[in-house]
């Protein structure tokens, strides 16, 4: 019998490498006629028949059937989900096996897999399972150290994946691209091109396709074409077969830094396209503001799959096109597309412009429905729409609820609080991220500083600024300047500010002269005004907000002419006053309302008159 089973297991072995699917079915047939149970190997390799199949409800089935299942069996389904992007189907079976068995290193790396592969950011199994791999002595298993560092890169927890690859004795190609593609997806884009450089000049590994496109889609992001020009040598030099993937990264690459016309060139010359194609030039088109012509490639396809439609309905949002934000969604619906977290992200911002309180709510709901709310990006957007419709108490909820914070939701929240001009709030919270040993970027200290602005707290606000570099070791950025200006400005200490922007080693943008321009109107000081205003004019000519100011401050003053001056240099230019606007929701639809300026046409006709 046991000679049978192997001879049986030999052979289905066999006709699944050779893709002989039909005679495997039948070889599967004689097995149940000759009244054989699968189990152990033959087991695995039915299983595996029928994943090479993509049959995998006659995988499910087969293991179903064992009577006894094994380790070997349980990882066999493993890998038959994973590769099959059953994510979530295969955690639940090792929730199943672990009360059973006692996984071992080929199951850790398949479950830190699905972790990875599903974007399921589940930090206590991972933990679990990264503590089990230490006590059974798996960290020394390569497979298991690759995984290990893909998850923790894929779920942002860069710093403990570098370790994880500092500390490995041997590595392969495979762990010097779970790396640098943690780096390239958290948007690490300088070390991921440094790690790169390391990998060529001293491990002595090649790189391979792989590493080569997550280096690529760094420099596109990063805008750096110099450097991935020296990749694209690279792999002529070194004549590497340029697939698709490694070609839909160069259109990236020259689509994002602005040339469109040589990602044009490539995107026309090859014959076999799919949707990443399609989806890096409009990418580049809707970053540069080309809409039309993104739009107009879109259409020319002839079936768009989900992708394409997240890439349009993204540069469609960045592009404040939110309305057809919405109207894209829904023929994405219609074409039987199934909003994924990509999607999700890109349409919530575009709900908060128009205020669509109901629409956020809906896609909240879908969301968790979905099991998409504990994506980081899903759950950060929700957190900010909700803060803008003035719902905080919503934002926090939404924040409490996430399984993993990464620095990213960390620092949604605490802006929430710092809008609603809770200082106290976001200052706790930042406490409470330090304390849980998330460093801030940033963007973090913009949100900090942006609470004290609120507050005008000027003290703390100091100690935070200079901590940034200080403690951090992070440039402070115009945007965290503007802000100090903002609290000077705020309580009345104009000198200060103005002493402030002229020891700043970085150039002043619009931000910083128009805080020291608000401080002057606050304290009606019209001479720092027009200082701060001539040099707006220059940055930002077409800003109506500056003239208004100006003008309104030299009318507080009495001076009348110099206040028609500026009103009249703004008419000149072609610009008038932004009407104001409201979006109010009424039976299921969302209603614009401009302001008529009423007064302004009664004048003019009485005038006329």
């Amino acid at each position: 019998m046991k000679k049978d089973i192997a001879v049986y297991g030999h052979l289905l072995l066999h006709l699944t490498r050779r893709n002989l699917p039909r005679q495997a079915k039948q070889l599967h047939a004689l097995i149940v006629l000759a009244s054989l149970k699968p189990r152990d190997l033959l087991a695995s390799r039915l299983i595996c028949l029928y994943s090479e199949t993509n049959q995998l409800s006659y995988a499910r089935h087969v293991f179903n059937q064992i009577p006894q299942k094994d380790v070997f069996a349980y990882n066999a389904m493993l890998i038959t989900y994973c590769r099959h992007e059953f994510y979530g189907e295969a955690i639940k079976l090792f929730g199943e096996m672990k009360l059973r068995l006692t996984p071992n290193n080929y199951t850790v790396t398949n479950v830190l897999k699905a972790l990875s592969g599903g974007m399921i950011w589940d930090a206590s199994l991972a933990k679990e399972l990264h503590g089990f791999s230490l006590i059974c002595g798996f960290d020394k298993d390569i497979f298991v150290l690759n995984a290990l560092v893909a998850y923790y890169g894929k779920c942002d927890n860069v710093v403990m994946a570098r370790r994880l690859f500092d500390r490995m004795r041997v590595k392969d190609v495979v762990s010097w691209n779970s790396m640098i593609s943690g780096y390239s997806q958290c948007g690490f884009y300088d070390e991921c091109k440094t790690l790169y450089s390391d990998m060529v000049d001293f491990s002595g590994l090649k790189p391979d396709k792989v590493t080569l496109a997550c280096v690529l889609q760094a420099c596109g992001q990063s805008r750096d074409l110099i450097f991935g020009l020296q990749v694209i040598r690279f792999i002529d030099e070194n004549r590497i077969g340029k697939d698709l993937a490694l070609q839909n990264a160069i259109i990236a690459l020259y689509a994002k830094c602005g040339r469109l016309d040589d990602a044009r060139k490539w995107f026309d010359l090859l014959s076999d396209k799919d949707e990443v194609t399609y989806s890096s030039i409009i990418t580049g088109y809707m970053i540069y503001g080309l809409v039309d012509e993104a739009i107009e490639l879109f259409r020319e396809m002839d079936h768009s799959e989900l992708n394409t439609w997240n890439a349009v309905i993204s540069g469609l949002a960045q592009n404040n096109e939110h309305e057809s934000v919405v109207d894209m969604v829904r023929k994405m619906i219609a074409a039987g597309h199934k909003p994924n977290p990509v999607t999700l992200s890109s349409i919530i911002p575009s709900l908060s412009y128009v205020s669509n309180l109901k629409g956020g709510k809906e896609v909240h709901a879908y969301s968790i429905k979905n099991d998409y709310d504990h994506n980081i990006y899903v759950a950060t957007s929700i957190i900010d729409h909700y803060a803008k419709q003035g719902f905080l108490k919503y934002s926090q909820r939404v924040f409490n609820r996430s399984k993993v914070r990464s620095l990213i939701i960390w620092t949604s929240i605490i802006a929430a609080h710092a809008v609603h001009g809770d200082a106290k709030g976001a200052l706790d919270l930042y406490d409470d991220m330090l304390n849980c040993g998330i460093q801030p970027d940033s963007v973090t200290f913009t949100a900090i500083l942006s609470a004290c602005t609120h507050s005008g707290d000027e003290i703390l606000a100091k100690n935070i600024f200079y901590s940034i570099f200080n403690e951090h070791g992070i440039q402070p950025s115009v945007e965290h300047y503007a802000c100090m200006v903002t609290i000077f400005s705020k309580n009345g200490k104009l000198n200060e500010a103005v002493d402030f922007i002229s020891k700043m080693p970085i150039e002043p943008n619009s931000k910083v002269w128009g805080a020291l321009l608000n401080g002057a109107a606050l304290s009606g000081d019209v001479e720092l005004g027009k200082f701060a205003y001539d040099r707006l004019f220059v940055i930002e000519p077409e800003n109506t907000g500056n003239y208004i100011i100006m003008a309104n401050l030299y009318s507080q003053a009495g001076r009348w002419a110099e206040a028609n001056e500026v009103r009249e240099k703004m008419k000149n230019i072609g610009l008038q006053k932004v009407r104001g606007s409201s979006w109010c929701e009424t039976s299921g639809h969302v209603q614009i309302s401009i302001a008529e300026d009423v007064l302004n046409e009664r004048v003019e006709g009485q005038c006329d008159g």
